[in-house]
């Protein structure tokens, strides 16, 4: 497959580099020879330091020969010319990152799709999404729901409190026990855990179960005195905070502050009445008690700076905040802010990144999802008539070393699997993986 990328930025680059070790015939272009020459020689793609609107640029790239193009640069209109210019000299399939939500709506999908641009991705968007995901447990450091809720992910930090610390798994309850723990974050280090492996202190842990048995989980990793969430402050009025509040759910109430006065008042346009916009500094201690920090159950840090966003959310924990949610685009300190104890990490970048990765995937996968902290991927497959992962049970499938089955979800309804499972036809299987693996994955599915 030609893929070409328009666009050295951080979302293009880390789509290169996943992608870089599948055998793709990469190409990454963008007008700055500064930032293409940052990725070394490690990665095995071709860079071309040229303009992704100049059609002599395209035609040298070689974009009549692409199965697909994507424009990820930060300019919105440049990425649209870009991707109509491709489909013009050829490009089979397009995709734009954009910053306008209005465009993603249904009705003009065909207008855009005529133009050439074949497939939008709004990044605030599904970071609003993650980020509401998020907070809805203060509990939880990271949750996806799949197939609509049927089966879900949920990762959570052990504390001395949980039930569940240095015991073996194999001796958690055995085939009974109703969840799936798929990974272990330790340190630097992501474990795919076996039967001899045990949970220590300050692990984050990854299970896999259905909603029905949360509750249980909650209980044995001590985490049944954490308040629910009704209240959440935002501190930063991006588009990003926008987003947030417009999925969050009715019964939370959310303040935004922002230092900006003409911020604020665009702010009063964009969202509900019954959000709060605070005019005025989210660093500053006595406005946050002025505010009422001490009865916010959750505390999301938005603003363009990580730095400033990790300090927030360490004030706000040393402030009594049981849930705080930190943006951090730049990746070198997505770490930092884990070692901190933050609590959730969003970068924007990954988000999108790992949403373009699944347009590329041959198998039917409708969920892909980076772990931001742990280095692993969680994709979710629909099993095809007489695909390899049919033919014998889990157990004896010989699925790569570094990745798992978290769960699948049936006829609606979300299962957990064993070694003597044997998976099914039309299944919707969640498979966690290390970092990098589900196109090698594809073949147990197609």
């Amino acid at each position: 497959m030609k893929i070409i990328i328009a666009g050295a930025g951080e979302v293009g680059t880390h789509l290169a580099k996943l992608l870089s070790g599948e055998n793709q015939d990469i190409i990454l272009m963008d007008e700055n020879e500064e930032k293409l020459s940052r990725l070394g020689n490690n990665i095995d793609l071709m860079t071309v330091c040229l303009s992704p609107t100049s059609i002599s640029g395209l035609k040298e790239a070689g974009v009549s020969g692409a199965d697909l193009f994507i424009a990820v640069t930060p300019d919105e209109s440049q990425n649209m010319t870009a991707c109509m210019l491709a489909t013009s000299l050829g490009a089979k399939k397009t995709v734009a990152r954009i910053d306008n939500y209005e465009y993603l709506l249904p009705k003009h999908q065909e207008f855009f799709s005529k133009l050439g641009v074949h497939s939008l991705i709004y990044p605030e968007m599904l970071a609003a999404k993650d980020i509401v995901d998020a907070v809805k447990m203060s509990w939880i450091r990271q949750w996806w729901e799949f197939a609509g809720g049927a089966l879900v992910l949920l990762g959570t930090k052990m504390r001395d409190t949980a039930e569940i610390l240095n015991v073996p798994l194999h001796e958690l309850g055995g085939r009974n026990i109703p969840f799936h723990i798929v990974a272990i974050k330790r340190n630097n280090e992501t474990i795919i855990p076996r039967g001899d492996d045990t949970i220590r202190l300050n692990d984050i842990v990854y299970f896999t179960t259905t909603k029905k048995y949360i509750p249980y989980i909650r209980k044995i990793a001590g985490k049944e005195n954490y308040a629910d969430i009704r209240n959440v402050m935002i501190m930063g009025g991006s588009r990003i905070a926008v987003r947030t509040t417009q999925y969050m759910p009715e019964y939370m109430h959310t303040k935004i502050i922002e230092n900006d006065i003409s911020r604020c008042n665009r702010l009063t346009e964009l969202v509900d009445d019954d959000v709060m916009i605070i005019n005025g500094d989210g660093r500053d201690m006595e406005l946050l008690v002025e505010e009422g920090i001490q009865n916010v159950e959750a505390f999301v840090a938005l603003t363009g700076n990580a730095e400033t966003n990790i300090l927030a959310c360490l004030a706000a924990k040393r402030m009594g905040v049981s849930k705080t949610v930190a943006e951090v685009e730049n990746i070198d300190y997505i770490s930092m802010a884990e070692s901190l104890d933050i609590g959730t990490v969003i970068n924007k970048k990954f988000i999108a990144a790992s949403h373009i990765y699944q347009m590329m995937l041959d198998a039917d996968v409708s969920n892909v999802k980076c772990l931001t902290f742990a280095n692993a991927d969680v994709a979710e497959f629909t099993v095809k008539p007489g695909s390899r992962i049919t033919r014998s049970q889990v157990k004896d499938v010989g699925l790569p070393k570094g990745a798992t089955i978290g769960g699948l979800i049936r006829n609606g309804e979300g299962i957990l699997v064993t070694g003597n499972t044997t998976i099914q036809e039309h299944d919707h299987v969640v498979v966690f993986c290390l970092g990098m693996m589900i196109k090698k994955l594809e073949k147990y599915f197609n």
